[in-house]
């Protein structure tokens, strides 16, 4: 399978147009890999705008590797966090790469470039007279927004009524439309339902769902799973040991990087986690949680299970527990008065929802296969807290102050005193049952084709690798793009 890359000649013109008129390069994947390869003149110009300023140059902080600074920054290392095991509980290492750093505050600014730019530059996409369509539970179409902008392209957004105040407010201002579905994070279906009638009644839409887009996968595969093996390098000595990577499964995208350290790793595991109060993976279930950004009731269309390898079931209760241990002033007392250090203490509010269920897989992960010391796994702290300060306001409200006494029930039961329970290592069977839950959605409800489902699995190798290896033949049609517009 591979990303349509066929050119059409009307819309391509037409997008080399707007970018000439709004002044926009686009950045390769290489670059976004590895900044260094970002010419002079653009960094130079970027030390005059801030992270979040709509700015087309903004475009080139699509990486891990932004210099972690509100304004002017620059590029330096992968952002990243290790957590020791005063707060785990485990001697195994977890490490998740930040993105906090991003334009917009969370990583999925790169899975929606990887699904615009291969339209935009084809011109299968025309920014004069279509609009970008973004379904999400969250940050995808805060991120898609936005690239639109950068791209001068115009956006609508479509999200769940019930996600954070900070979300609604922050894309009244940057999307041209905002669209609230009923239901929270669980109610995945009625954004697909709403696509359908736009379909039904604009004639003037594209839309980009995360959930079925090869270029979210791609992208994650090639710089996240380049960011995560980078850390790696660095952080391992000659006697550790990749055990594992501990990914939400949200649209599945960030599980491409997943299966690049797979690769380099081949001894490594991939586990998948999934709000506990609606096990779909897990049950087949159904529900309703609190862990934003992780839609669920399907599996994702480019959730490749044939390759994962243990699922993992996280109770939210424990997560809004431990976000509220991590980012209240009784909580960090607590913290320091447990052996953690106030500099750890002091970046904890890196992790947003999402980052610490992550945190919660990895240390189930640990505890089922027992590792030590000598264990990594890798995960992805996607967001801060930076975009859920209404949560904490919320929980103060509904649950009063946080006192010691809560705080120290959060850190030994929460962190400290998380099982093995609701996690299941995958079987041959357990995967295809996952992959076969696909059907519902998607080729009953969504019109994708069968013979494609069959060959996710079927055809496995043939299927995942071939669209893995257009990072370059995307990379060379965005430089002749850039060329085209003449402002190289």
């Amino acid at each position: 399978m591979r990303i349509d890359l066929t050119i059409n000649p009307e819309g391509r013109k037409n997008a080399i147009e707007r970018a000439r008129e709004k002044q926009v390069l686009i950045p390769t994947m290489a670059q976004q890999k590895n900044p260094e390869l970002i010419p002079e003149k653009i960094k130079e110009k970027l030390r005059g705008v801030g992270l979040w300023d709509v700015n087309s140059l903004n475009l080139f902080r699509i990486t891990w590797k932004n210099e972690p600074i509100e304004d002017g920054g620059l590029f330096g290392g992968v952002n990243y966090l290790e957590i020791p095991p005063e707060i785990s509980g485990v001697p195994a290492r977890i490490i998740g790469i930040v993105g906090k750093w991003f334009p917009t505050g969370a990583h999925k600014v790169g899975a929606t470039f990887g699904c615009l730019v291969p339209r935009l530059i084809t011109g299968q996409f025309d920014p004069t007279r279509e609009k970008a369509v973004w379904p999400s539970t969250g940050n995808y179409c805060r991120g898609g927004a936005y690239n639109s902008q950068l791209l001068g392209c115009e956006s609508i957004a479509i999200l769940p009524e019930g996600m954070s105040r900070e979300r609604f407010e922050w894309l009244s201002r940057i999307a041209g439309e905002v669209i609230g579905t009923p239901g929270t994070e669980s109610n995945v279906k009625e954004i697909f339902d709403k696509c359908w009638e736009l379909r039904r009644t604009r004639d003037n839409i594209v839309i980009f769902n995360q959930f079925e887009e090869l270029g979210n996968h791609l992208w994650h595969y090639e710089v996240t799973g380049n960011a995560m093996a980078e850390v790696l390098r660095d952080e391992m000595g000659p006697e550790d040991r990749l055990a594992g990577t501990v990914l939400t499964t949200g649209s599945a995208g960030t599980m491409g990087a997943g299966e690049f350290l797979k690769e380099i790793y081949p001894e490594s595991r991939l586990a998948v986690g999934e709000a506990l109060q609606c096990p779909t993976l897990l049950q087949n279930g159904y529900g309703d949680h609190r862990l934003e950004g992780i839609g669920d009731k399907h599996v994702p269309w480019i959730h490749n299970a044939r390759n994962t390898d243990m699922v993992i079931g996280i109770d939210d209760n424990d997560v809004m527990a431990a976000v509220r241990l991590f980012n209240d002033e009784e909580g960090k007392r607590y913290l320091e008065r447990q052996g953690v250090s106030k500099e750890i203490i002091g970046k904890l509010d890196l992790l947003g929802i999402s980052g610490v269920a992550n945190l919660a897989g990895a240390i189930k992960m640990a505890k089922y296969y027992e590792l030590g010391s000598q264990d990594i796994i890798m995960t992805v702290f996607t967001d801060s807290m930076e975009l859920y300060g209404s949560r904490l306001e919320e929980m103060q409200e509904k649950h009063g102050d946080f006192n010691a006494e809560a705080a120290a029930i959060a850190y030994h039961r929460s962190l400290q005193g998380l099982g093995i329970d609701f996690l299941e290592e995958m079987t041959y069977i357990g995967k295809k049952r996952i992959h076969q839950l696909k059907y519902f959605t998607w080729i009953e409800q969504q019109g994708r084709e069968l013979d494609e489902l069959n060959a996710q699995w079927y055809d496995y190798d043939n299927y995942w690798n071939e669209f893995r290896q257009q990072a370059e033949e995307i990379d060379r049609a965005i430089t002749e793009f850039n060329k085209e517009t003449g402002l190289l």
